[in-house]
């Protein structure tokens, strides 16, 4: 077997994100849209309720229970997935101007060698303030 001098691997970078207000604004502006969102599926589902409960009714009552479970498991996923982002939201007002925060993973193509510090090489970082990338970090 011969002997190999490098290897090119796949390797996750760590996105970073400085608090500023630009960034609370946008992060509070997509979790009120989510919540928005499920207030409309609520209130589809709602809607939608009442006409599929008398239909079932008209065909067969037995299957009122089966249909009624249904939608109250719809409305309950709804109205966690809404009392989780209401709790992000309150999160999100009160990060600290500066702090950092993750904002996600990316992959990195990288050509290792005998003797690299794998550690270091793993924990690369991007940081960003509001979109832009201010520091790369090992």
């Amino acid at each position: 077997m011969a002997n190999i001098e490098n290897l090119t691997i796949k390797c996750p970078v760590t996105i970073k994100a400085k608090v500023t207000e630009e960034l609370k604004a946008n992060m509070a502006g997509e979790i009120q849209e989510a919540i928005k969102k499920a207030d409309l599926e609520l209130q589809q589902i709602d809607f939608h309720a009442k006409r599929m409960m008398s239909e079932q009714a008209k065909q067969d009552a037995q299957g009122l229970v089966a249909l009624r479970q249904q939608i109250d498991a719809e409305r309950h996923k709804r109205l966690e997935f809404k009392n989780h982002m209401l709790d992000k939201l309150k999160e999100t007002a009160q990060l600290e101007l500066g702090a950092e925060i993750v904002q996600g993973t990316m992959d990195r193509v990288v050509t290792i060698n005998v003797g690299d510090d794998l550690h270091k090489l793993m924990a690369t970082e991007i940081l960003l303030e509001d979109g832009k990338i201010i520091a790369f970090r090992n």
